[in-house]
């Protein structure tokens, strides 16, 4: 178990389609459901294949093991050029569908900004966390983003970037905001769920472009900011219905790309089990917001995940566990690093 407030290595920057590293985050991903059927504790190594072979638990070659209601966890040496991309990427190749997972991401300012008044977000964050989230696409069943992104990125939600399959994409508009001319809803790369409010639906709708339409329940949400003298009324989805849809298609992993909006409506629907926020060294000054909740009057009340810390080239991710507290009792155990460390 890795404690709370703990920094890790730089991730190296390099092509992932020729990283060593990324080919056993890969194959660890397409083995969990069959270790998870095994239940028992083994050892692999990767082989010429790119493929993982047992080995024993001993063996020099061994880089990551199964442990039987755990997941898997890296064996290799931290000091390993290896090591830290695999130990990121591991709580989420250890979902099955037994044990699924929802992890969101966002990359914001040093001030809290995921872009400016007019939209512009490209690029807040730099290169390697872009390859960050093209390797959670790869690695995950379906991405989800809400209609600001697309409204403001044209994103295609593939990825090109790295090696591996494309998810499906889940374009979540319940106001239907969007109009059909954006790249997402016309091109076959991915199959594309277009999700919005039920009643926003007509009767037989199928297509939205070539993405197909799914109504889900919601009701109006009028705490939105006025127009002239009337409310701007939009609706709202029931996320977790959104996530039962998912999971029902086959979907053990779900990533929530974006923007700030759908990451907020997702965390405080407690649907995410994992949130990384990828800090860049950028001051915006005022802007689109990251994660926006309900206030808390005193800060017992507010959530304190625990978290592992990582380098990705000049930004800083956390990647905080949501869930931990429901199965770990008591405090966090103490960070036995020196209480003021340079990591950069």
């Amino acid at each position: 178990m890795q404690q709370s407030g703990t920094a890790r290595a730089q991730i190296p920057q390099s092509e992932p389609e020729l990283d060593p590293a990324w080919l056993v985050v890969r194959a660890a991903a397409r083995h969990a459901e069959l270790m998870a059927e095994s239940r028992h504790l083994a050892a692999f190594a990767i082989g010429e294949d790119e493929q993982l072979r047992q080995v024993a638990p001993d063996d020099p070659d061994a880089l990551i093991e199964w442990r039987p209601g755990v997941g898997w966890e890296a064996v290799l040496p931290t000091e390993d050029p290896r090591s830290a991309l695999i130990d990121l990427y591991l709580p989420i190749c250890s979902a099955t569908a037994a044990k699924p997972i929802t992890v969101g991401h966002l990359g914001q300012s040093l001030d809290g900004f995921i872009a400016t008044h007019a939209g512009e977000s490209r690029w807040v964050t730099g290169q390697e966390n872009i390859l960050h989230l093209h390797r959670l696409r790869a690695l995950c069943d379906a991405v989800v983003v809400g209609a600001g992104t697309v409204a403001a990125d044209d994103p295609q939600l593939t990825t090109r970037l790295v090696s591996g399959p494309n998810p499906l994409r889940v374009v979540l508009d319940p106001g239907r905001r969007l109009g059909d001319h954006h790249r997402v809803f016309n091109d076959d790369d991915a199959e594309t769920l277009y999700v919005c409010a039920r009643s926003l639906t007509r009767p037989g709708e199928r297509q939205f472009g070539r993405a197909t339409v799914v109504g889900l329940p919601g009701e109006p949400d009028v705490d939105q900011p006025r127009v002239g003298t009337a409310v701007a009324v939009t609706e709202n989805v029931d996320v977790a219905a959104l996530i039962g849809l998912l999971r029902a298609r086959g979907c053990a992993r779900i990533f929530v790309e974006g923007g700030g909006v759908t990451v907020s409506m997702f965390l405080e629907a407690n649907q995410l089990d994992r949130l990384q926020m990828a800090i860049a060294p950028l001051i915006i000054g005022d802007g689109r917001p990251a994660i926006r909740l309900p206030a808390r009057e005193v800060l017992e009340d507010c959530q304190r995940p625990r978290y592992r810390v990582f380098r990705m080239g000049g930004d800083v991710l956390f990647d905080c566990d949501l869930r931990a507290h429901e199965n770990e009792a008591g405090d966090p155990p103490p960070d036995t690093a020196p209480a003021v460390r340079r990591v950069i």
